[in-house]
């Protein structure tokens, strides 16, 4: 079978799909089918990887959009199936229907939530109020364009029941054509990382001593790691020389960056920028905890990433998150609009080794129903299926 991949972000640029395209382009290689990839990137020549890669960079968005278009409907004779992983995935999932070819996507987010949400077409609502909820013109013509592209689709893959639940109750998808299949996680694992934490924050050139809470996203607004600096300058006395570890790029850097400046977190927020995946294991053994405050998350990767190597974690209560995290099982979880949630919950783990232990235990059980073998397999038999004879 032959596989083309499209992504709107690829290594090094951080992302689900960053994560999630590699992992699964390998899978199907090692698996003897061929695989081709085309991605939004930031390195025009990315290097290390068993199929080959097209990227597109630079530009403005209807640009890259564009070229992505000219991108698939070149490569898409050579394949069997087209596999979109896209939030805007109207034109790639259009070059492969002018192609004749069958296309199946995978939903990480309501797309035309988070467009009118970077637009400001919905009042910064969330994914939940935005459901069934009338904006204007715009979000009209956005939500028609998807579900248009979703009926191109052969079938849908969703990260999670709760998007599941979305395509199926708000946009009328059957039930038979979209699939809920985890992500899967593809990396080292617990006992695969051999330094210890004093270990990790040396190689790291971190200061020993003080707690490390760490997050690892692309700077989006609704990612809300404003919320995690104001819960860091709030933290009481005794933890007050808590470090923050910001690893990712994004709109809202400078934003953020300024934020800490005003709340006088000096070098407490440490902002690291994309830092390679080879390091991310690293930095989650150096630190104390793993913070993810998003508004909005299909089913994070990083929150796989940090169950498998045993990290404490608090995330968000919303979307996918509780179908990773159980709240004071193996982790705790938070309201993202409320900070002051997000700093007691700090405190308590924190504060108590004892339990973070338990929670990295905890989780560590949880970790098979988001093996790479199981999970792409499911992903294997559905593009099998798609492509046909």
């Amino acid at each position: 079978m032959r596989v083309l991949l499209t992504t709107p972000v690829f290594p090094p640029d951080l992302g689900g799909p960053a994560t999630y395209v590699p992992s699964v382009g390998r899978f199907l290689v090692e698996r003897g089918h061929e695989v081709r990839v085309i991605a939004f990137c930031s390195d025009p020549e990315p290097k290390g990887f068993p199929f080959p890669v097209e990227t597109i960079w630079g530009g403005s968005m209807l640009g890259r959009y564009l070229r992505a278009f000219k991108a698939v409907w070149r490569a898409a004779p050579w394949a069997d199936v087209v596999y979109v992983n896209e939030h805007l995935a109207l034109l790639h999932v259009l070059a492969a229907r002018l192609r004749r070819k069958p296309a199946v996507i995978r939903i990480m987010v309501d797309g035309s939530w988070e467009i009118s949400h970077r637009k400001g077409w919905c009042a910064g609502d969330d994914i939940n109020t935005y459901q069934g909820k009338s904006y204007g013109w715009r979000v009209a013509l956005a939500r028609l364009l998807q579900k248009r592209w979703w009926k191109w689709c052969t079938r849908i893959i969703s990260c999670s029941d709760f998007l599941r639940g979305i395509l199926m109750e708000s946009y009328g998808v059957p039930a038979d054509k979209v699939l809920r299949i985890h992500n899967a996680y593809h990396g080292p694992q617990v006992d695969e990382v051999s330094q210890s934490p004093a270990e990790a924050r040396a190689a790291l050139g971190l200061e020993e001593g003080p707690h490390y809470i760490l997050t690892v996203c692309r700077l989006m607004g609704w990612k809300r790691v404003d919320g995690i600096l104001r819960a860091l300058a709030e933290l009481p006395e005794d933890l007050a020389d808590t470090r923050f570890l910001i690893a990712g790029d994004g709109d809202m850097l400078e934003p953020w960056r300024e934020l800490a400046e005003e709340l006088g977190l000096g070098q407490r927020a440490i902002f690291l920028g994309n830092v390679p995946y080879e390091q991310i294991p690293i930095y989650m053994r150096a630190s104390t905890a793993f913070v993810l405050n998003s508004e909005y998350e299909g089913l994070s990767h990083t929150l796989l990433e940090t169950l498998h190597l045993g990290t404490p974690m608090i995330a968000s209560g919303v979307c996918g998150n509780p179908e990773v995290v159980e709240d004071g099982v193996n982790g705790l979880l938070v309201d993202p609009f409320d900070h002051q949630t997000l700093r007691d919950a700090l405190v308590r783990m924190l504060s108590n080794k004892e339990e973070r232990d338990a929670f990295a235990r905890q989780g560590l059980t949880r970790t098979a129903g988001f093996e790479r073998e199981a999970t792409f397999s499911r992903v294997e038999e559905v593009l099998r299926e798609a492509a046909g004879p």
